[in-house]
């Protein structure tokens, strides 16, 4: 009984285990955007610059439950979880494409829905690809790109990577359900704390996400995104092009102790970007799990000399 007051508590964002977190008024609101009914958090002011905060893989909008209040009291910050994450809807598949273009048109369209004209990007892992898809989409939208882990380089893959890109040049049933692995318990624990320092990360976020991925259907929905992780790939010369002809502001702060995506994606962004600001904080791949104050004071100072 008292693990499901936790799983419940947790759902609706009104804990957080081991942190302090600053008192804000956050908001937890649904829009329907096409099939969806897309679940989302803000906090700040409309009045304010605003961030769009885009989360990855298996997470959440929870993931940023530390960094908002941080941030709150100078900008207008909205996190929507994607479908098939979160507290989104999760159509069924017979009748919606999962694929990182679609959930890219979702959330373009779920901007649209909130009245976002013009924002700064926090993107991470799975968010990062669709938010650059925004971004090439609507470069005169976008003020500035905070880049945690979010990877458009070839030489930003990790190890790991060898072998799903064997399973996306032959996408068989057999290596299909061998990649379910990506969302057992233990592997999502240690996506959250491999690299990290000891103690430094409480079990909010992943006994969330596991959570979440247990939901009927998630399980087929997310081998769906599995092997459309390729088309990112494919189009990471497109980003690319996109930093080279628009040079956005962009700051680029790692895990430097990431696995899956590695510091040279981060450096990488110095190529098409050379005024990017690179930081490396001592965290693996969720860094904001240990490091949320220091990466809202990096945002501070970027945002303030970048954004009006």
């Amino acid at each position: 009984m008292k693990q499901l007051f936790l799983i419940i508590a947790l759902m609706l964002g009104s804990i957080s285990i081991g942190a302090q977190t600053k008192s804000i008024d956050m908001k937890y609101n649904k829009i329907q955007v096409e099939d969806c009914n897309v679940f989302y958090r803000e906090a700040g002011s409309p009045e304010k610059p605003a961030i769009l905060l885009l989360h990855g893989f298996p997470s959440s909008s929870h993931m940023f439950r530390e960094l908002m209040p941080e941030l709150a009291d100078e900008y207008h910050l909205i996190a929507p979880d994607f479908p098939a994450f979160g507290q989104t809807e999760s159509p069924d598949r017979e009748h919606f494409t999962y694929s990182f273009d679609h959930l890219a048109r979702i959330i373009d369209k779920f901007t649209e829905a909130v009245g976002l004209t013009k924002f700064a990007m926090y993107v991470f892992d799975y968010g990062a690809p669709i938010g650059y898809r925004l971004a090439m989409w609507h470069p005169e939208r976008i003020t500035a790109i905070i880049s945690q882990n979010g990877n458009m380089y070839e030489e930003g893959l990790g190890k790991k990577w060898e072998a799903r890109k064997a399973y996306w040049q032959n996408p068989t049933d057999e290596l299909r359900q061998q990649f379910a692995s990506a969302y057992a318990l233990e592997t999502i624990i240690g996506q959250y704390t491999f690299g990290t320092p000891e103690g430094s990360v409480g079990p909010d976020g992943y006994s969330l996400d596991y959570y979440y991925v247990c939901q009927p259907g998630r399980a087929e929905m997310q081998n769906d995104l599995i092997l459309d992780y390729r088309s990112n790939v494919a189009l990471y010369p497109e980003f690319q092009k996109y930093l080279r002809t628009y040079q956005p502001p962009l700051l680029a702060v790692w895990g430097e102790n990431d696995p899956s995506f590695i510091p040279a994606g981060a450096n990488a962004f110095k190529r098409d970007l050379p005024n990017a600001e690179i930081h490396f904080v001592p965290s693996g791949h969720f860094a904001l799990e240990s490091h949320h104050t220091k990466i809202a004071q990096l945002m501070r100072k970027f945002l303030a000399r970048v954004v009006q």
